[in-house]
């Protein structure tokens, strides 16, 4: 069980922005932190593994024949610690199979083969009304677990079993791990630079489940542009604020960023 160590009084020290050690590799970011983020619209089959994301795997919710559309449920949360997938193309499921994925294993899969029409769903009838000040957190943790988010980490863990802490009341501090300490990666400068509101709406969504807590976005410093950027649109925020954290490797890992922000560490017991 990972806990918080209260050594030094559990105080947060704020001015720490960094951890020990670490290590400085080649970045590579200049080869693509200025290139433009363009769409890419998908050929050929779709395959879609239901254990795409850490816990149990989805469960179909389509059969072969079937014609689905994009944005369209096509497998269920298999259990609490699972997530919904959706169709990102509009064609016809061709076969539901064992195929192999990335990591060497073969695991059940929806193949859709694409017409090339990107046909949307109706979302009218799912679509939330009211406003985000008038909505529960329990309406606000539905959304999210029906739309089948999950982190962007090799996990893919799902993101409304993150939002349901066993003691709610105690979270104070909630982190957007902007850092991309790895060497070469730029998806994450890219998307606060192209669309920062974004990851600010996202942050402030959350901190509406935790009334008790503040937002901290930790970001290397070697991102002057997305650092300037989001201070600009927080300017006379109290809620959230940007850190900017010393560069190197690993900055984004759990331990060091918490180490680099709040000033606290995690042991393992």
């Amino acid at each position: 069980m990972k806990k918080i160590s209260k050594r030094n009084g559990g105080r947060k020290r704020m001015g720490l922005f960094t951890f020990k050690g670490g290590i400085h590799p080649y970045e590579g970011k200049e080869l693509t932190e200025d290139k433009d983020v363009k769409e890419y619209l998908p050929k050929g089959d779709m395959v879609y593994p239901l254990s795409q994301h850490i816990g149990a795997p989805a469960k179909p919710v389509v059969k072969k024949g079937d014609r689905v559309l994009v944005g369209q449920l096509i497998a269920e949360a298999g259990g609490f610690v699972s997530a919904n997938i959706h169709s990102s193309v509009s064609g016809t499921v061709k076969v539901i199979e064992n195929r192999l994925t990335s990591s060497g294993s073969k695991v059940n899969s929806i193949v859709i083969e694409n017409d090339g029409q990107f046909e949307e769903a109706d979302f009218a009838a799912n679509a939330i009304s009211k406003p985000l000040n008038e909505l529960t957190k329990e309406e606000i943790l539905e959304a999210i677990k029906s739309a089948g988010v999950v982190g962007m980490g090799g996990a893919g863990f799902p993101t409304h079993v993150k939002l349901s802490p066993k003691e709610p009341d105690k979270i104070d501090t909630i982190i957007v791990n902007a850092s991309e300490c790895e060497p070469y990666l730029t998806s994450d400068y890219r998307r606060i630079i192209d669309e920062a509101d974004k990851v600010i709406g996202g942050l402030e969504i959350v901190l509406t489940m935790f009334p008790g807590a503040k937002g901290i976005i930790g970001i290397e410093d070697n991102k002057p542009k997305a650092i300037k950027l989001l201070k600009e649109k927080l300017a006379g925020r109290t809620d959230i604020i940007v850190n900017a954290l010393k560069t190197k490797y690993p900055e984004g890992a759990e331990r060091q960023l918490l180490y680099a922000n709040p000033g606290r560490y995690i042991n393992s017991n």
